[in-house]
């Protein structure tokens, strides 16, 4: 059959080069189309479930939403396992499914799943935007040089205005805005006041939510028109809050403002946002609360395509939507690193193909011969892209590194170099095409055999599930596609190219190279043969040498490849009870610390989370995103080293106490907390129910793994240490004074925490309208035993004779992970 194939091609060249040249078209097509990525996406198949509860304690939040959630999830078919963190105010709870599932088909579960879940009142869970790790593919701030957009009026245009055409470029799930001051319209109430006026709070949160409304009364006809009749009762500033009507007494209106004092003001804060910019001058231009976007791609889409629709959309917004001096700024990417890392992957090609030419010409001896077979390499580059395309796989720095030239050729030299020899000798009296027919056949099995051999080498590669799966298969897809280009060119392509090349044979040329390693190889195999046991002897020697540089811990190995982004991911941990002043005063002078180096030119810096949720942290937590100038633009001392700069960084950041330091890069960080679950390269779990016990091991297991070699940035994840200020009722006292339990937790939800009543809606925006006590009521722990309640009775109690007031010590992050089978 092989005969046949080679025959067919040589007796109808003319079709196999004109079918050559349609593949070499598409190719370039396909090409061009291909998606290619910085990394591979390694993670499995995942939807997050987001649940905000303010307020409420890590253990609570795990007790009555998180262990709620898991259990309905429990039985969804393909459902491999799930990781879930609660922290103060927030849960979070990702399931992890199979390779067999599909994306879409899981979140439609997981959401059917939802509606059957049973949560604590007012309170709803969400899934999270349709994005992998390595979805985040652009980080900007917002720079106002118009001194009427604060930083307030920009987290609002953040929120309301970029955020919505952002969204609505192809393949963008999600534009999560960080840091800056959300608006909220704030009645602060004086509790004297309220309660000298026989007011309760849920009098007044029922008169505020009665009195934001409008109502529909039908329509009326006047003449030829309908007329819709409506009664308008929405608030829409300040002052019409500050109007309400709380009751009626002696005949005189109470209205809000009698009792309290309504302004525009800050939410309550989760997060902040630094940035820093080091100018070419030498100076620092540092602003420690910046209004940040990460804009998120949908998971599967082409990076580029989205990228290039997300930079018009920024252009247009810049340029024609937004106010008069506030811009988008973009400071992390993905397109740069895309652009990166393909000019090093295409440069390298370039390199390879040039050499590859060089070294035919030298040992063929023939210019025509070394093109022929040099046209292999980007015959078989191309015929891969055209199947990657067709298979919709993406192409990655992992993938097309793996392409060897020197496979991809090695069918057509032997092939081409088999030709020559034919049209060589001397005296035959047959024509070139029946020399060249003959010399085809002659190694058209090795040559057939020695690709297939090659290409079933990785089959092996196609078996590998879930994280080392993802990883490895295109990279064993686009060599086993270049292979198979490569068959078909050195099989059918060479033979009629050779046929068209050499009309007339092939004038011997004595290659004087050839002739003086033929030589020395004689006499090296000659020399082997006599010493045999000697020469077996050196070869089991350096076998056995190179078993133990690969698993005697010598060389060591990486998971993932490392690809050098351009820029550190560095986090600081701090103490757990951390709070908002202390965790941005350590971000603001490791930010300063970090841009004071000349080889940094900006840099970000976030603590805590973000207002949706979508990362699991608190103000504990400070990160900061690096940027770096090309290397040879660095100082001597470092001699383009990354790992000198990091030292150097790391001995100045040192100086700071009581924090932890990690480095590491941003795709690195995203991809590292998706296959481990943990912000690190390396991590040990460790499961139980008792969080002081797990803690006290942990600490053990730290202490013995600093004696490791090799082991840095070691430290552990406090799950305990969040100081909670208990109010616990005393339902004798309450019965007493007829209060009702409620009353009580309503004093402390909302005179303290903050409750949030309703919305002001002015056009699209919507801001909530939240009531609270004055700060000079409830900063103190003294202060919130002070407030009082009205009694049935019309009696004063104050919080400190209905409850007893402790400090305990309880959780700050709760990580669970709990196994499921899997299911077809």
């Amino acid at each position: 059959m092989i005969r046949s194939i080679v025959g067919f091609a040589l007796n109808n060249r003319f079709i196999v080069l004109g079918i050559a040249l349609l593949l070499f078209a598409w190719g370039i097509v396909s090409f061009k189309q291909l998606p290619v990525e910085a990394y591979p996406d390694v993670a499995n198949t995942w939807v997050q479930v987001i649940t905000q509860w303010p307020g409420r304690a890590a253990e609570e939040v795990e007790q009555q939403v998180t262990v709620p959630i898991e259990i309905q999830m429990n039985g969804i078919p393909h459902l491999a396992h799930v990781r879930s963190a609660s922290l103060d105010g927030l849960s979070v709870v990702n399931l992890i499914f199979d390779d067999s599932s599909d994306n879409d088909w899981d979140r439609q579960k997981v959401l059917e799943r939802l509606t059957m879940v049973t949560l604590p009142p007012n309170l709803s869970a969400q899934i999270g935007p349709d994005f992998s790790p390595i979805g985040s593919v652009y980080w900007y701030t917002l720079k106002s040089t118009n001194p009427s957009y604060d930083v307030m009026e920009l987290k609002s245009l953040q929120d309301w205005v970029i955020s919505k055409y952002i969204k609505s470029v192809p393949d963008i799930v999600d534009d999560s805005s960080f840091g800056g001051i959300t608006r909220e319209y704030q009645i602060r109430v004086d509790p004297d006041k309220m309660v000298s006026y026989g007011l309760s709070l849920a009098q007044v949160e029922q008169q505020l939510t009665n009195s934001n409304a409008n109502a529909g009364g039908s329509f009326i006809e006047q003449g030829a028109q309908q007329i819709n009749v409506r009664a308008v009762g929405l608030v829409r500033d300040v002052g019409d809050i500050e109007k309400t009507v709380l009751k009626t007494q002696n005949g005189t209106a109470l209205r809000v403002k009698d009792i309290a004092t309504v302004t525009q003001g800050p939410k309550i804060r989760l997060g902040q946002i630094g940035k820093a910019v080091h100018r070419e001058d030498g100076v620092v231009v540092d602003d420690n609360d910046v209004v940040e976007g990460v804009v998120f791609m949908r998971k599967g889409a082409g990076t580029a395509a989205t990228l290039d629709g997300l930079h018009a959309m920024v252009q247009r917004l810049n340029d024609h939507i937004l106010p008069p001096g506030v811009k988008i700024v973009p400071y992390l990417d993905r397109d740069d690193l895309v652009h990166y890392t393909t000019h090093t992957v295409e440069h390298n090609l370039t390199e390879g193909m040039v050499l590859v030419v060089i070294i035919l010409f030298i040992f063929l001896g023939n210019v025509r011969a070394a093109i022929i077979v040099a046209i292999t390499i980007p015959f078989a580059l191309l015929f891969a892209s055209i199947c990657l395309d067709l298979r919709h796989i993406s192409a990655n720095l992992l993938s097309l590194g793996a392409l060897d030239f020197g496979m991809v050729v090695d069918g057509a030299v032997v092939m081409m170099e088999n030709i020559v020899r034919h049209l060589n000798r001397e005296g035959d009296q047959r024509t070139p095409m029946e020399q060249i027919r003959e010399a085809a056949h002659e190694v058209q099995r090795p040559v057939f055999y020695a690709i297939a051999i090659i290409i079933t080498a990785y089959l092996p590669i196609f078996t590998l599930q879930q994280v080392e799966g993802k990883l490895f298969k295109p990279m064993a897809w686009t060599v086993a596609f270049a292979l198979l280009g490569a068959l078909i060119f050195s099989m059918l392509v060479v033979p009629a190219l050779a046929s068209i090349f050499f009309p007339s044979g092939v004038k011997e040329w004595k290659n004087p190279i050839m002739t003086f390693l033929t030589a020395r190889y004689r006499k090296l195999v000659t020399w082997a043969i006599h010493r045999r046991f000697l020469t077996v002897g050196v070869g089991v020697g350096s076998f056995a040498l190179a078993m133990y540089l690969a698993f005697g811990g010598v060389i060591g190995s990486e998971f993932l490849p490392h690809l050098d982004e351009g820029a550190i991911w560095v986090r600081g941990t701090l103490a757990p009870s951390t709070g908002p002043t202390e965790g941005a005063r350590v971000a603001d002078q490791a930010r300063q610390i970090l841009c004071s180096f000349p080889e940094v030119p900006q840099v970000v810096d976030q603590v805590g989370r973000p207002d949706d949720g979508t990362d699991t942290t608190g103000f504990f937590n400070t990160e900061y995103f690096v940027d770096l100038l090309p290397k040879e633009k660095w100082r001597p001392v470092f001699h383009q080293n990354k790992d000198e700069l990091i030292a150097a960084m790391n001995h100045e950041l040192e100086k700071i106490p009581g924090v932890i330091w990690n480095f590491s890069q941003p795709i690195s960080d995203n991809l590292e907390e998706a296959v481990s679950g943990v912000k690190g390269a390396l991590a040990v779990k460790l499961y139980g129910d008792d969080l002081k016990t797990l803690e006290a091991k942990g600490d053990e297991i730290v202490a013995t793994m600093r004696n490791v070699k090799g082991v840095e940035d070691l430290g552990l994840f406090r799950v305990l240490g969040q100081p909670n200020l208990d109010f616990e009722v005393d339902r004798d006292q309450a019965a007493r004074f007829g209060i009702n339990v409620s009353d009580v937790q309503d004093a402390i939800n909302t005179a303290v925490g903050g409750n949030a009543l309703t919305q002001v809606l002015i056009g699209e925006q919507r801001y909530d309208l939240v009531m609270r006590y004055q700060s000079q009521y409830r900063d103190t722990k003294e202060a919130i035993q002070r407030i009082r309640l009205l009694s049935p009775t019309g009696e004063r109690v104050s919080l400190a004779q209905l409850t007893k007031v402790r400090v305990s010590d309880g959780g700050s992050e709760i990580i669970a992970k709990r196994t499921h089978g899997t299911s077809p």
